[in-house]
């Protein structure tokens, strides 16, 4: 058992080649987050229910695809490349040509300019599915130890949160220097699509060896229908509970990031340059307190961990909806707040998530890490979609005005602001407490785990002969 232990824990290069993998999809994600609803009603000139509905279909066919990407990656046998490593290495290219897509303005003609951004939004989703699934499913293929997947997700997340706070400081720079938002947009797309891909093969490379080498000692070879495995997977209450818990805390956090820059320049009347400086001491903080949740979480527990940080962001997302323009010193103090909570909602469910794995394996004797990780990414982008599309409609219904393309940013009227406060405020603080619920009712401890992988072990050992 001791040999076994030491041999789950990774070496530092591994982590850092792992972490690596999650820096250009999460600048790609934060960008769109942030900015590419704003892109389309405030430069491009679409209606806000339009731009709205454009994201919805994306995440509509993110339906069908995600569930049957997980199924192709777990079925997928490549000698010397594995289960994972093809997606990631063909897709990058493609991934990074349909982003900068998204920020081209190729025609004024609503109409085509509606149907060119759906076609936009459907290439993208599909090709950030086929790198960012069967990424995200390393985790449990490169260690098995409760407290090492923690760790491991907390470099990959660090990763994750220094690329959102780069796409959020490129923009903040690009902006000073590039005055026209149209040739803004342009000039981000086409520098995030190239710089994005390359930290990819740096995790292809960096963890290929290990991830294959103990990909032996579980792959399966009688796979099992679909529509069976999405039962199985929803029949697995520890899984159900996780998807509560991160679907609460994703859309709070989405939620929040898609209406910041309305916040702050329709509510708080300060400058369009200054909601990503907002933007940065959200993400900066939980970068910074990411490593600490992960050693806190290795002598409380995880669902201790997430409690804490739920409550420090509760606190901080209902202060904002009581905030009055001019108070800039209270804004910046509830973001670094916020930041604190929002570090655990990106740490503790990814980290959940490779328990459930093993799991349903000792219940079902298969890995079918594929299904689990696309239901997970599915809802990341659900939520996104909710977030957009919710925003779209609900500023549509609230008499939001909205700008020529590339003009400057109109006063707006009581009634959208009151949709801008309601979303920053009370909506991510009921999600909140709601994913707190979750996590109390999450039945896999620290030694339930152990429990598991020990009788894991023991099939194992019962099948080699050994």
């Amino acid at each position: 058992m001791t040999e076994t232990a030491s041999s789950e824990k990774l070496p530092l290069s591994t982590k850092l080649a792992f972490g690596a993998g999650d820096w250009g999809t999460a600048l790609m994600a934060n960008l769109q987050l942030f900015s590419l609803l704003y892109f389309f009603t405030n430069v491009a000139g679409v209606k806000p229910a339009l731009a709205g509905y454009v994201l919805l279909a994306g995440k509509v066919w993110d339906a069908i695809n995600d569930p049957l990407m997980g199924i192709l990656t777990d079925r997928t046998r490549n000698a010397r490349w594995g289960r994972r490593y093809p997606w990631m290495l063909w897709g990058s290219v493609p991934l990074g040509i349909s982003f900068f897509l998204l920020w081209i303005i190729p025609t004024e003609r609503p109409g085509l300019l509606f149907a060119y951004y759906v076609f936009a939004s459907l290439l993208f989703n599909t090709t950030f599915t086929i790198v960012n699934l069967p990424y995200s499913t390393l985790t449990t293929e490169l260690t098995s130890d409760y407290d090492e997947r923690t760790s491991l997700n907390s470099f990959r997340f660090s990763f994750s949160i220094g690329g959102s706070i780069f796409s959020l400081l490129l923009l903040s720079i690009a902006s000073q220097i590039i005055p026209n938002p149209k040739d803004l947009y342009f000039t981000l797309g086409w520098v995030c699509a190239i710089i994005a891909i390359l930290p990819i093969y740096w995790c292809i490379w960096g963890t290929k060896d290990r991830a294959l080498s103990r990909a032996q000692s579980f792959e399966t070879e009688t796979p099992i229908p679909f529509l069976q495995q999405v039962k199985i997977a929803f029949s697995n209450r520890a899984f159900l509970l996780v998807i509560g818990i991160y679907l609460c805390s994703w859309m709070a956090l989405q939620f929040t990031a898609t209406v910041i820059p309305y916040f702050v320049v329709s509510w708080m009347q300060m400058p369009e340059s200054a909601w990503p400086n907002v933007a940065l001491a959200v993400q900066s903080t939980a970068m910074i307190t990411l490593f600490l949740w992960s050693k806190l979480s290795e002598r409380v527990g995880k669902k201790v961990v997430y409690f804490l940080g739920m409550g420090l962001w509760m606190i901080a997302q209902g202060g904002l909806f009581f905030m009055q323009p001019g108070q800039i010193g209270l804004l910046y103090g509830l973001a670094i707040v916020a930041g604190c909570g929002v570090s655990t909602g990106y740490l503790v469910p990814w980290s959940m998530l490779p328990d459930v794995v093993d799991l349903d394996e000792l219940n079902t004797g298969q890995r079918r890490e594929g299904i689990f990780y696309s239901f997970m990414v599915l809802l990341q982008k659900i939520s996104l979609a909710l977030a957009l599309a919710g925003l779209g409609q609900g500023l549509s219904w609230a008499g939001f005005v909205q700008s020529e393309a590339g003009g400057a940013a109109p006063v707006q009227p009581e009634s959208a602001l009151w949709v801008i406060r309601f979303v920053i405020g009370p909506m991510p603080t009921v999600l909140l407490a709601i994913g707190m619920v979750f996590a109390y009712l999450y039945p896999i401890s620290k030694e339930i785990h152990s429990e598991i992988l020990l009788k894991l072990r023991e099939r194992h050992h019962a099948a080699s002969g050994s």
